[in-house]
């Protein structure tokens, strides 16, 4: 008779960063900690004008200077290639596709003209400062008034919103914008990279590291194999180090060109100038309704700005085509060609700036029909995915408004506005909804058995600071049922088998099947091995009559009690390892049987104090939808620093561009405001856990940018039922409220 040992049930509780110890010692290694023998520091030299001819670089005075190697641009710098066009989805993306250094033009300010080199970072610095550059400057455009130039074409419709919009009993016609936000990262945009005369390695600070280095590949004009990236570590990245930046193509070309190592490390400005942004969108939004409060039509347009050269849309009606039932859904797009850097992913690209606008929209729909916010949700909750007529995998948003009226105290709201009083402060209460795709990424890992008690999962995907080197580990612990101190994960190195990204919120969810896989395959070369190697006391047996489990082999009428520990089958049978490979193919482009988000509802307390002009937000309660939530510790750091980002989104963060020069004016920490300690409310986090097994045995989905989604339009909301003052063009300054009567 056997007996179980209970399973360590890894999976789904409180787990502790297993990086956490070399983080906080200084043992684990950024992008630009690497130091090799020889290397040579560069420093950029960005542009002073946003739109206009370089006339002429002048670097005399800096080739004089102690320490200088060279300064090199467009004349002098070895040939950095065109990319071929992309083959599909995922094919070497980047945002900003033009080389770096390729021509005299200047598309934005702060674009890289120029590279001082030299032995010493503050004499490559000294040196960048001494270049002297003349241009022919023209007036730039970088204004944010956006839908007055786009050309909108149709994006997605559904019945004929405009004629059901004429004949609505009642409407709103909204613009909302959201001004340009930066990532604003610890860790700048850092490159460190080697050539021995054959293969570039290159460490970078990048969310994907197998795209970068097909990316590297084709701007060196070599084949991927000889470009090897590495990302053991990000300090942060929320979509700004998704795709390569210019630096890494010019530090990656000189270390060729001078025959030694190049440390290259963006400064904090030109990350703000060049390393992407969430961009400027202006939205209207047409709502049309019956007395009942149900929609009858919805009309989003939007429009975004782009760089001179580079197409990029914000998926701003990720979201309105199947979070509320409605007939008659018509969206249309347009971007607008602008004298800036290029934008690029930020955390909840497309859903986050939407939300904002469709769920203030329908908040001031629930004041001018005189019904509770919440309710009207429930009135306009749709039982199917309208925009794909399909059946949802998961929806319980309901329930997540549910549980979150109840924690938050929904029920004593008052709607009148200003109604509200504590300890003379007003007080403001706003709900909103948020969604979120739950889709996978290809992605493939092996797994070894080691003949030192170790397993090991590996894989070229990265950990960017939200805690995959941790999951993973809690994945092979749990399928293996071993203590999690057992599992070695090594991640970010694009040699590894070829990995998913870090966007999206989908590494967990794309990870799932292939590490099952993989697990599944090492104990099967193990029972191989087991029953074929001669003296193995399993010699002969059939594999089906062998177990895997606790770390030992036996033969299932063994107790769990009995048995090999498997390091010491390997050992004494002279393997080293025994290994499997596991792969789980993208979802993107399949056609979808069910409608796979996850989903959330944040409520939201502002306290308003006019005498003094003072708005904080007091307390935000948080309820997700997301699936089996593996890690819950984890889960919940990042739904609250999700909601710290909503803060600075509704409150604080607005890149400014002077317009004679095209400049971005607040290009620092210290003047690009964002949230601090002082800042932040009381943060409750709330799961409700529903498998999604469509998507991954574990039905798992991703925490992050949904966290995000929503948050701001609660807290436009909640502001406008404390001051009265509806506030449409983010971020809410105190300026809007001083006009409150």
């Amino acid at each position: 008779m056997t007996t179980e040992t209970e399973k360590l049930n890894v999976i789904g509780h409180r787990t502790n960063r297993i990086d956490g110890p070399l983080k906080v010692t200084g043992t684990a290694k950024y992008a630009s900690d690497h130091q090799f023998p020889g290397m040579l520091y560069a420093v950029a030299v960005g542009a002073t004008i946003a739109n206009g001819q370089i006339q002429s670089i002048d670097a005399s005075k800096a080739l004089k200077m102690p320490g200088v190697v060279g300064v090199y641009h467009k004349d002098n710098i070895a040939k950095i290639f065109n990319l071929p066009p992309s083959k599909g989805f995922l094919d070497m993306v980047i945002d900003e596709r033009r080389p770096p250094l390729s021509d005299n033009t200047v598309q934005y300010y702060g674009q890289i003209i120029a590279v001082a080199v030299a032995h010493t970072f503050e004499q490559a610095c000294a040196a960048a400062d001494a270049v002297e550059v003349k241009y022919d400057s023209k007036t730039p455009k970088v204004d944010s008034n956006l839908l007055a130039d786009a050309k909108l074409k149709v994006e997605y419709q559904r019945g004929d919103a405009l004629a059901a919009y004429e004949k609505a009993k009642h409407k709103l016609d909204l613009t909302y914008r959201v001004p340009p936000e930066h990532h604003s990262t610890i860790e700048l945009h850092a490159s460190v990279a080697t050539f021995d005369g054959h293969s570039f390695t290159l460490y970078e600070t990048t969310q994907a590291v197998v795209n970068f280095r097909d990316v590297l590949a084709g701007y060196l004009g070599v084949e991927p194999d000889k470009v090897r990236v590495i990302t053991r570590f990000l300090g942060s990245g929320f979509g700004g180090k998704l795709w390569p930046w210019s630096q890494s193509a010019v530090a990656a070309t000189l270390a060729r060109q001078l025959g030694k190592p190049i440390k290259l490390v963006m400064s904090r400005k030109m990350v703000f100038q060049a390393g992407g942004h969430r961009p400027a969108v202006e939205q209207r939004v047409l709502m049309g309704a019956d007395d009942a409060g149900k929609l009858v039509s919805l009309q989003h347009d939007f429009a975004n700005h782009r760089s001179i050269l580079d197409e990029y849309k914000e998926n701003c009606d990720e979201c309105t085509k199947y979070f509320y039932s409605c007939p008659n859904v018509l969206t249309r797009f347009a971007s607008v060609q602008r004298n800036i850097g290029s934008p690029t992913s930020m955390r909840g690209p497309g859903a986050v700036p939407g939300l904002f606008a469709t769920e203030s929209a329908l908040d001031e729909l629930a004041i001018k029909l005189k019904i509770d916010p919440v309710q009207l949700r429930v009135i306009n909750e749709p039982s199917k995915d309208e925009s794909l007529n399909i059946p949802f995998a998961t929806r319980r948003l309901l329930e997540c408004y549910e549980l979150g009226a109840e924690k938050f105290g929904w029920s004593q709201r008052n709607a009148a506005i200003g109604s509200m009083k504590k300890n003379g402060t007003i007080l403001g209460w706003g709900t909103a909804g948020a969604g979120w795709i739950a889709e996978r990424f290809p992605a493939e890992v092996s797994v070894e058995l080691r003949d030192d008690g170790s397993i090991r999962v590996l894989s070229a995907t990265q950990d960017i600071g939200t805690g995959t080197y941790t999951v993973l580990a809690q994945m092979a612990a749990e399928e293996f049922n071993v203590p999690l101190s057992t599992i070695d994960v090594v991640i970010g190195d694009s040699s590894l088998p070829a990995g998913p990204i870090s966007g999206g919120s989908m590494v967990t969810g794309s990870m799932i099947p292939a590490v099952s896989e993989a697990c599944g395959k090492a104990k099967e070369a193990l029972l191989n091995a087991a029953v074929k190697t001669a003296d193995s006391p399993f010699h002969g047996a059939k594999e089906k009559d062998l177990v895997f489990a606790n770390g030992k082999i036996r033969k299932s009428e063994q107790s769990d009690t009995e048995g090999i520990p498997f390091h010491q089958f390997l050992k004494k049978y002279n393997f080293k390892m025994v290994s499997g490979k596991g792969s789980s193919g993208s979802t993107f482009g399949a056609k979808a049987s069910v409608s796979r988000h996850a989903y959330g509802a944040h409520f939201v307390e502002v306290g308003w104090q006019k005498d003094i002009a003072r708005l904080r937000v007091n307390r935000v309660v948080t309820v997700i939808d997301s699936g089996k939530i593996l890690n819950p510790q984890a889960a919940r750091n990042q739904v609250e620093g999700a909601v710290v980002m909503g803060i600075g989104m509704a409150l604080f963060e607005q890149g400014h561009y002077e317009p004679t020069k095209g400049a971005l004016l607040n290009s620092s920490l210290a003047d690009y405001i964002v949230p601090v300690h002082a800042d932040m409310p009381d943060l409750e986090v709330q799961f409700l856990e529903t498998p999604n097994k469509e998507l991954n045995e574990y039905g798992a989905k991703g925490v992050g940018e949904v966290g995000l989604a929503g948050v701001a339009a609660a807290i436009a909301n909640a502001v406008h039922h404390a001051t009265g003052k509806r506030v449409r063009d983010l971020p809410i300054s105190i300026e809007d409220l001083l006009t409150v009567t």
